[in-house]
Protein backbone atom coordinates (compact mmCIF):
# COMPACT_ATOMS: atom_id res chain seq x y z
CA UNK A 1 0.00 0.00 0.00
CA UNK A 2 1.31 3.33 -1.02
CA UNK A 3 1.95 6.13 2.17
CA UNK A 4 0.58 9.19 2.23
CA UNK A 5 0.84 12.14 4.70
CA UNK A 6 -2.62 12.37 5.90
CA UNK A 7 -2.46 15.82 7.26
CA UNK A 8 -1.32 17.00 3.79
CA UNK A 9 -4.41 15.94 1.64
CA UNK A 10 -6.13 17.34 -1.29
CA UNK A 11 -8.88 18.61 -0.06
CA UNK A 12 -10.75 18.76 -3.54
CA UNK A 13 -10.20 15.92 -5.59
CA UNK A 14 -11.76 15.94 -9.44
CA UNK A 15 -11.78 12.95 -11.79
CA UNK A 16 -11.65 12.36 -15.22
CA UNK A 17 -12.98 9.20 -15.40
CA UNK A 18 -11.40 8.01 -18.57
CA UNK A 19 -11.05 4.61 -20.19
CA UNK A 20 -13.84 2.36 -19.82
CA UNK A 21 -14.58 1.85 -23.65
CA UNK A 22 -10.69 0.70 -24.25
CA UNK A 23 -10.96 -1.57 -20.99
CA UNK A 24 -14.13 -3.35 -22.64
CA UNK A 25 -12.12 -3.66 -25.75
CA UNK A 26 -9.06 -5.15 -24.26
CA UNK A 27 -11.72 -7.75 -22.15
CA UNK A 28 -13.04 -8.67 -25.79
CA UNK A 29 -16.63 -7.62 -24.09
CA UNK A 30 -19.08 -4.75 -25.22
CA UNK A 31 -18.47 -0.94 -24.17
CA UNK A 32 -21.56 -1.12 -21.67
CA UNK A 33 -20.33 -4.19 -19.40
CA UNK A 34 -16.88 -1.39 -19.56
CA UNK A 35 -19.04 1.19 -17.99
CA UNK A 36 -20.89 -1.15 -15.49
CA UNK A 37 -17.20 -1.91 -14.30
CA UNK A 38 -16.48 1.58 -14.30
CA UNK A 39 -19.07 2.56 -11.89
CA UNK A 40 -17.77 -0.49 -9.85
CA UNK A 41 -14.44 1.72 -9.65
CA UNK A 42 -16.79 4.87 -8.43
CA UNK A 43 -17.96 2.74 -5.61
CA UNK A 44 -14.58 1.68 -4.94
CA UNK A 45 -12.91 5.23 -4.92
CA UNK A 46 -16.05 7.46 -3.19
CA UNK A 47 -14.98 4.83 -0.53
CA UNK A 48 -11.58 5.03 0.29
CA UNK A 49 -11.53 9.39 -0.37
CA UNK A 50 -14.48 8.97 2.42
CA UNK A 51 -12.32 7.01 4.68
CA UNK A 52 -9.07 9.02 4.50
CA UNK A 53 -10.82 12.34 4.92
CA UNK A 54 -11.17 13.77 1.44
CA UNK A 55 -13.89 16.76 1.77
CA UNK A 56 -14.65 17.09 -1.96
CA UNK A 57 -14.48 14.68 -4.54
CA UNK A 58 -15.89 15.60 -8.04
CA UNK A 59 -16.16 12.88 -10.93
CA UNK A 60 -16.99 13.70 -14.47
CA UNK A 61 -19.01 11.33 -15.13
CA UNK A 62 -21.13 12.58 -18.43
CA UNK A 63 -20.10 15.83 -20.63
CA UNK A 64 -22.36 17.42 -23.39
CA UNK A 65 -20.31 16.43 -25.55
CA UNK A 66 -21.36 12.61 -24.81
CA UNK A 67 -24.77 13.03 -25.86
CA UNK A 68 -23.29 12.94 -29.48
CA UNK A 69 -22.84 9.31 -28.75
CA UNK A 70 -25.13 6.14 -30.19
CA UNK A 71 -28.28 6.72 -28.80
CA UNK A 72 -27.85 2.68 -27.30
CA UNK A 73 -24.93 3.73 -25.22
CA UNK A 74 -26.49 6.56 -23.91
CA UNK A 75 -29.11 5.25 -22.72
CA UNK A 76 -27.21 2.48 -21.15
CA UNK A 77 -25.52 5.39 -19.74
CA UNK A 78 -28.54 6.53 -18.11
CA UNK A 79 -29.68 3.35 -17.17
CA UNK A 80 -26.04 2.83 -15.03
CA UNK A 81 -26.48 6.09 -13.43
CA UNK A 82 -29.87 5.30 -12.16
CA UNK A 83 -29.32 2.02 -10.79
CA UNK A 84 -26.26 3.64 -9.20
CA UNK A 85 -28.01 5.85 -7.47
CA UNK A 86 -30.59 3.80 -6.41
CA UNK A 87 -28.51 1.17 -4.89
CA UNK A 88 -25.84 3.80 -3.40
CA UNK A 89 -28.04 6.08 -1.23
CA UNK A 90 -28.11 3.91 1.51
CA UNK A 91 -23.95 3.92 1.75
CA UNK A 92 -24.25 7.65 0.86
CA UNK A 93 -26.64 7.96 4.35
CA UNK A 94 -24.61 6.00 6.09
CA UNK A 95 -21.32 7.59 5.30
CA UNK A 96 -23.03 10.55 5.83
CA UNK A 97 -21.76 11.89 1.75
CA UNK A 98 -23.74 14.19 0.33
CA UNK A 99 -24.69 14.10 -3.05
CA UNK A 100 -24.30 17.32 -5.61
CA UNK A 101 -23.96 17.88 -9.36
CA UNK A 102 -22.97 20.11 -11.78
CA UNK A 103 -23.93 21.03 -15.33
CA UNK A 104 -27.46 20.85 -17.26
CA UNK A 105 -29.66 17.86 -15.34
CA UNK A 106 -32.50 19.14 -17.08
CA UNK A 107 -31.52 16.93 -19.92
CA UNK A 108 -30.92 13.89 -18.30
CA UNK A 109 -34.03 11.43 -18.81
CA UNK A 110 -37.05 12.27 -16.31
CA UNK A 111 -36.75 8.88 -14.70
CA UNK A 112 -32.93 9.71 -14.05
CA UNK A 113 -33.61 13.19 -13.12
CA UNK A 114 -36.47 12.09 -10.57
CA UNK A 115 -34.01 9.81 -9.05
CA UNK A 116 -31.17 12.45 -8.59
CA UNK A 117 -33.27 14.92 -6.91
CA UNK A 118 -34.78 12.46 -5.06
CA UNK A 119 -30.83 11.21 -4.04
CA UNK A 120 -29.76 15.01 -3.50
CA UNK A 121 -32.62 16.15 -1.00
CA UNK A 122 -32.26 12.91 0.89
CA UNK A 123 -28.53 13.48 1.43
CA UNK A 124 -29.10 17.65 1.58
CA UNK A 125 -27.89 17.71 5.55
CA UNK A 126 -24.80 15.23 5.09
CA UNK A 127 -21.48 16.64 5.81
CA UNK A 128 -19.04 14.84 6.35
CA UNK A 129 -18.12 14.62 2.41
CA UNK A 130 -19.21 15.79 -0.75
CA UNK A 131 -19.63 13.86 -3.86
CA UNK A 132 -20.26 16.18 -6.68
CA UNK A 133 -21.38 14.54 -9.71
CA UNK A 134 -20.50 16.72 -13.39
CA UNK A 135 -23.28 15.45 -15.41
CA UNK A 136 -24.27 16.54 -18.94
CA UNK A 137 -21.58 19.12 -18.16
CA UNK A 138 -19.14 21.55 -20.07
CA UNK A 139 -17.20 23.91 -18.88
CA UNK A 140 -17.47 26.38 -21.84
CA UNK A 141 -21.34 26.37 -21.16
CA UNK A 142 -20.71 26.92 -17.67
CA UNK A 143 -18.68 29.98 -18.28
CA UNK A 144 -21.36 31.10 -20.78
CA UNK A 145 -24.23 30.48 -18.16
CA UNK A 146 -21.72 32.49 -15.98
CA UNK A 147 -21.37 35.60 -18.12
CA UNK A 148 -25.54 35.48 -18.82
CA UNK A 149 -26.38 35.68 -15.21
CA UNK A 150 -24.20 38.50 -14.31
CA UNK A 151 -25.41 40.13 -17.23
CA UNK A 152 -28.55 40.05 -15.82
CA UNK A 153 -28.22 40.75 -12.79
CA UNK A 154 -26.25 44.09 -13.85
CA UNK A 155 -29.73 44.97 -15.44
CA UNK A 156 -31.50 44.47 -12.72
CA UNK A 157 -28.78 46.53 -10.47
CA UNK A 158 -27.76 43.54 -8.17
CA UNK A 159 -24.14 43.67 -9.75
CA UNK A 160 -22.19 46.36 -11.11
CA UNK A 161 -19.87 45.60 -13.65
CA UNK A 162 -17.40 47.91 -12.68
CA UNK A 163 -16.56 45.83 -9.30
CA UNK A 164 -16.57 42.28 -11.08
CA UNK A 165 -13.56 40.04 -9.63
CA UNK A 166 -12.39 36.78 -10.02
CA UNK A 167 -14.19 35.78 -6.57
CA UNK A 168 -17.44 37.70 -7.37
CA UNK A 169 -17.23 35.91 -10.89
CA UNK A 170 -16.82 32.08 -9.18
CA UNK A 171 -19.95 32.84 -7.39
CA UNK A 172 -22.18 32.46 -10.58
CA UNK A 173 -20.17 29.11 -11.89
CA UNK A 174 -21.91 25.63 -11.00
CA UNK A 175 -19.29 25.26 -8.23
CA UNK A 176 -20.20 28.18 -6.37
CA UNK A 177 -19.31 27.59 -2.75
CA UNK A 178 -16.81 24.63 -3.05
CA UNK A 179 -13.08 24.90 -3.29
CA UNK A 180 -11.17 25.06 -6.45
CA UNK A 181 -9.82 21.21 -7.24
CA UNK A 182 -6.22 20.98 -5.55
CA UNK A 183 -5.87 17.85 -7.65
CA UNK A 184 -6.96 16.45 -10.84
CA UNK A 185 -6.66 12.92 -11.79
CA UNK A 186 -7.55 11.48 -15.53
CA UNK A 187 -6.91 7.84 -16.29
CA UNK A 188 -6.23 6.00 -19.19
CA UNK A 189 -3.29 7.95 -20.49
CA UNK A 190 -4.78 10.80 -22.12
CA UNK A 191 -3.27 13.94 -21.69
CA UNK A 192 -6.09 17.07 -21.67
CA UNK A 193 -8.98 18.49 -20.16
CA UNK A 194 -11.70 17.56 -21.78
CA UNK A 195 -13.36 20.97 -21.45
CA UNK A 196 -13.80 20.14 -17.64
CA UNK A 197 -13.21 23.19 -14.75
CA UNK A 198 -11.64 25.43 -16.89
CA UNK A 199 -11.83 28.34 -14.65
CA UNK A 200 -11.69 26.27 -11.39
CA UNK A 201 -8.67 24.53 -12.53
CA UNK A 202 -6.51 27.53 -13.06
CA UNK A 203 -3.57 26.29 -10.24
CA UNK A 204 -4.60 22.70 -9.84
CA UNK A 205 -2.38 20.14 -10.61
CA UNK A 206 -2.63 17.73 -12.55
CA UNK A 207 -2.13 13.86 -12.26
CA UNK A 208 -1.95 11.89 -15.52
CA UNK A 209 -2.22 8.14 -15.19
CA UNK A 210 -2.19 5.45 -17.65
CA UNK A 211 -4.63 2.97 -16.17
CA UNK A 212 -7.81 2.43 -17.44
CA UNK A 213 -10.68 4.24 -14.96
CA UNK A 214 -12.18 0.27 -14.71
CA UNK A 215 -9.15 -0.95 -13.08
CA UNK A 216 -8.04 2.30 -11.04
CA UNK A 217 -8.12 1.21 -7.53
CA UNK A 218 -7.18 3.01 -3.96
CA UNK A 219 -3.56 2.18 -4.37
CA UNK A 220 -3.63 4.11 -7.38
CA UNK A 221 -5.33 7.00 -6.23
CA UNK A 222 -2.88 6.97 -3.24
CA UNK A 223 -0.34 7.51 -5.83
CA UNK A 224 -1.81 10.16 -7.31
CA UNK A 225 -2.07 11.37 -3.41
CA UNK A 226 2.02 10.92 -3.00
CA UNK A 227 2.46 12.41 -6.46
CA UNK A 228 0.87 15.56 -5.01
CA UNK A 229 2.25 15.77 -1.83
CA UNK A 230 5.54 15.87 -3.54
CA UNK A 231 5.03 18.91 -5.43
CA UNK A 232 5.39 22.67 -4.10
CA UNK A 233 1.91 24.59 -4.78
CA UNK A 234 3.47 28.22 -5.46
CA UNK A 235 0.42 30.30 -6.90
CA UNK A 236 3.10 32.05 -8.52
CA UNK A 237 5.17 33.16 -5.72
CA UNK A 238 8.73 32.08 -5.70
CA UNK A 239 9.90 29.33 -3.54
CA UNK A 240 11.64 32.03 -0.85
CA UNK A 241 8.35 34.07 -0.89
CA UNK A 242 6.12 31.09 -0.01
CA UNK A 243 8.71 29.53 3.16
CA UNK A 244 8.56 33.43 4.18
CA UNK A 245 4.56 33.36 3.59
CA UNK A 246 4.47 29.49 5.56
CA UNK A 247 6.71 30.55 8.55
CA UNK A 248 4.52 33.97 9.74
CA UNK A 249 1.35 30.96 9.51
Amino acid sequence: MIKIDTDNLPRHIAVIMDGNGRWAQKHTIGRIRGHRKGAHAVRTIVRACREIGIKYLTLFAFSVENWDRPPKEVQALMFLLEEYLRKELAELQEQEIRLTTIGDIDRLNPSVKEKLLHVKESTLKNDKMILNLALSYGAKDEIVYAVKKIMEDNKKGRIDIDELDKETFSKYLFTAGMPDPDLLIRTSGEYRISNFLLWQLAYTELYFTKVLWPDFKKDDLFKAIASYQKRERRFGLTSEQLKERNSQK
